[in-house]
């Protein structure tokens, strides 16, 4: 017999002419000449060789059977894999030849060839709850604003109206009265006039842009409380998500004014020694300090990226929730600011396409006309105000529930990665089985 696992000797079987039972005792191995003794019969020799008898077939066409077994016997093991040394032969008497041969048992590539991976990960709501790549997480953030389109279109919706009558009221009946912009376009107009009308131009940027952080904060808030019901497959009303808001909203305000003071800070730390020095060398080392104050900040940015979802979703103070992005981010920096910043591109270019169609519709029905484009000191109207903010507020709808759901998701991932959160998230949402033995989570 034999002993290579899954394989057997032609004529070792007690069927070779033996009766069940018989037992006969080893010949010697040294026996000269394979004499045998007087009182015995001669025997057939035992064993593959050119002296088998005829009733056995060729060593290379040997096959085991293919009827039903023998009542009380087990089935041969499966054979080898190639791992296991030299590759088996293919042929009718040994299995399949195709994908998945040998019973199932992998294909000649190696084991588990026919065996198609692991089950799926639970997907109870938009993404699987499992590590995400990048066109998972954008995906999810879409899935929830196609499936909770009520609640993501009613929050987008109203928040991107109380900001455009804001801006626009500001712009018509303050902002532009006090602009003094005439001065950047004419060229026999002073330093100082210049600085005053460029200061106007900062001053009316910066209302518009406070305006704007306020709803875009709130908006964030509220769509990041619809995100996380999103992933668990349960949907949420616009007055639950605004109750599980409120009381972390003025956290998060304050942590994105602290981030605005921080990039602030590092701005003028790194611009100002150069602007102190002046001539050419100090305007020299204000662009050196420039491009170092823009690389720092945008280090800092992504590395607490994920910290307004911290906070909204882990109910965290301010510090606890830098700490907590910090400590998610560390190790794949590159990745998460090249998915924050993929999902901003395509947001602002979807609203872009949207907005500016109606800032030209706004600019042709103006008293100025197209060509008030290219006269800073024009006035351009309510008629231009009104058609424009139309537009910005078609394209917040896209804008505000894909920045906001890529930041949750892009969190979610994280903790899954590296605090298997897919696990808790299984028990939230009521999947059965999932993450006990003899099930595969999603890894």
């Amino acid at each position: 017999m034999n002993d290579t696992p899954g394989w057997a000797s032609p004529g070792s079987a007690p069927s070779d002419g033996q009766e069940p039972g018989t037992s006969t005792s080893p010949e010697p191995a040294d026996r000269p000449g394979g004499t045998q003794p007087a009182d015995q019969p001669a025997k057939k020799p035992q064993g593959p060789g050119p002296q088998w008898s005829p009733q056995q077939p060729p060593p290379g066409q040997w096959s085991a059977p293919t009827g039903p077994p023998n009542p009380g016997q087990a089935p041969p093991p499966p054979p080898p894999g190639p791992g296991w040394g030299t590759r088996p032969p293919t042929g009718p008497g040994y299995g399949p030849t195709g994908p998945g041969g040998y019973g199932g048992y992998g294909a000649p590539g190696g084991w588990g060839g026919g065996w198609g991976g692991p089950p799926p990960a639970a997907k109870p709501g938009v993404i699987p709850l499992r590590p995400l790549g990048v066109g998972e997480i954008l995906d999810g953030a879409v899935s929830t604003m196609r499936t909770y389109w009520r609640t993501v279109l009613g929050i987008s919706l109203t928040v991107a109206i109380v900001i455009e009558v804001i801006v626009v009221l500001l712009q018509g009946l303050v902002l532009d009265e006090s602009a003094g912009t005439a001065a950047l376009g004419d060229a026999s107009a002073t330093v100082d006039e210049q600085l005053d009308a460029m200061g106007s131009v900062l001053l009316n940027s910066g209302v518009i842009f406070l305006v704007s952080l306020v709803g875009t904060i709130t908006a964030t808030a509220l769509l990041t409380a619809v995100t996380s019901r999103a992933v668990l497959g349960k949907p949420v009303t616009t007055g639950e998500a605004w109750r599980d808001a409120r009381p972390q909203l003025l956290k998060l305000f304050g942590l994105i004014l602290l981030l605005l003071v921080m990039v602030t800070a590092i701005a003028v730390v790194c611009v100002l020694p150069g602007a102190l020095l002046g001539g050419a060398a100090g305007d020299a080392l204000t662009a050196i300090g420039s491009i170092g104050s823009i690389l720092v900040a945008v280090s800092l940015l992504v590395r607490f990226s994920l910290a307004p979802p911290a906070l909204m979703l882990e109910k965290q103070g301010i510090k606890k929730a830098l700490a907590r992005s910090a400590k998610l981010v560390r190790g794949s920096w590159w990745r998460v600011f090249g998915i924050q910043v993929l999902s901003l591109i395509i947001a602002n270019v979807v609203a872009m396409i949207i907005a500016v169609p109606f800032a030209l519709l706004g600019a042709a029905l103006s008293p100025g006309g197209l060509s008030a484009f290219t006269d800073a000191g024009a006035d351009l109207g309510w008629t231009y105000l009104v058609v424009s903010g139309i537009g910005s507020v078609i394209g917040s709808l896209i804008t505000f529930p894909i920045t906001a759901g890529v930041a949750v998701l892009l969190y979610v991932d994280q903790r899954i990665r590296r605090e298997a959160l897919d696990l808790d998230l299984a028990r939230a949402a009521g999947v059965q089985g999932y993450g006990t033995p003899g099930t595969t989570p999603g890894s």
